[in-house]
């Protein structure tokens, strides 16, 4: 984590492994079970991003159930560490209107995600219910890395510009510096996962080498 934030990092993404992690693809799968295996939950991934002491800041991603699962005050516990955000891959606008207004009213930004297919109107809307940035996924399907992006995303990102004024950030499948230089482009932020969770399988000295060549390619937008 330090790494990544010397290496150029704004902010940071930190997941909380779940055992069914449906909308990631086979990376981020693996590294999930591999932290729960060690026996990695909600509380140990606050003590990390405590230990690390960042100076940018920390977004929460994962899903539902391990974050209800952190109690009634997970997300004032979250603040507390060092948090700043939290994305919740599968809690779509609408779908439980009291557990939305848990994570709105909470002292965490509520970061909502918007898909390339998502009719302009209901971006509108999610947009209007979230705070921090809107995440735009680049394509359909699981996060992964993939050879191109999506020829379909600049439509995608200036219908979402119309709909909101939250900053916007891309995320699913960026893996190079030249996706990186190409999605920003088009938004205020690039959200690469997969890549850098790969490369962290291999050496920290690896991700974070990875990471300085991705903001080299966003500076270069």
């Amino acid at each position: 984590m330090q790494g990544l934030e010397s290496a150029g990092a704004d902010v940071l993404e930190v997941g909380v492994p779940f055992s069914d992690p449906l909308a990631d693809g086979a990376v981020i799968q693996a590294s999930s079970q591999q932290a729960l295996d060690q026996g990695v939950r909600f509380d140990q991934v606050l003590g990390i991003i405590s230990r690390a002491k960042l100076s940018i800041p920390v977004v929460l991603f994962s899903y539902l159930n391990p974050l209800m699962r952190g109690g009634t005050d997970a997300l004032q516990r979250a603040a507390d560490a060092g948090a700043h955000g939290v994305l919740v891959t599968d809690l779509p606008l609408g779908a439980d209107p009291e557990r939305e207004a848990w994570f709105a009213d909470g002292p965490l930004d509520f970061i909502r995600l918007v898909a390339p297919t998502t009719p302009s109107a209901r971006m509108s809307q999610i947009a209007l219910t979230g705070q921090g940035f809107v995440y735009l996924i680049s394509r359909l399907g699981v996060t992964g890395e993939q050879a191109t992006l999506s020829a379909e995303l600049p439509e995608s990102a200036a219908r979402l510009r119309a709909a909101t004024t939250l900053p916007l950030c891309i995320g699913f499948g960026i893996a190079t510096p030249e996706h990186a230089r190409a999605a920003a482009a088009l938004a205020d932020g690039v959200v690469v996962g997969s890549a850098i969770v790969r490369a962290a399988n291999e050496s920290v000295d690896a991700a974070v080498a990875l990471a300085t060549s991705l903001r080299r390619g966003i500076d270069a937008a």
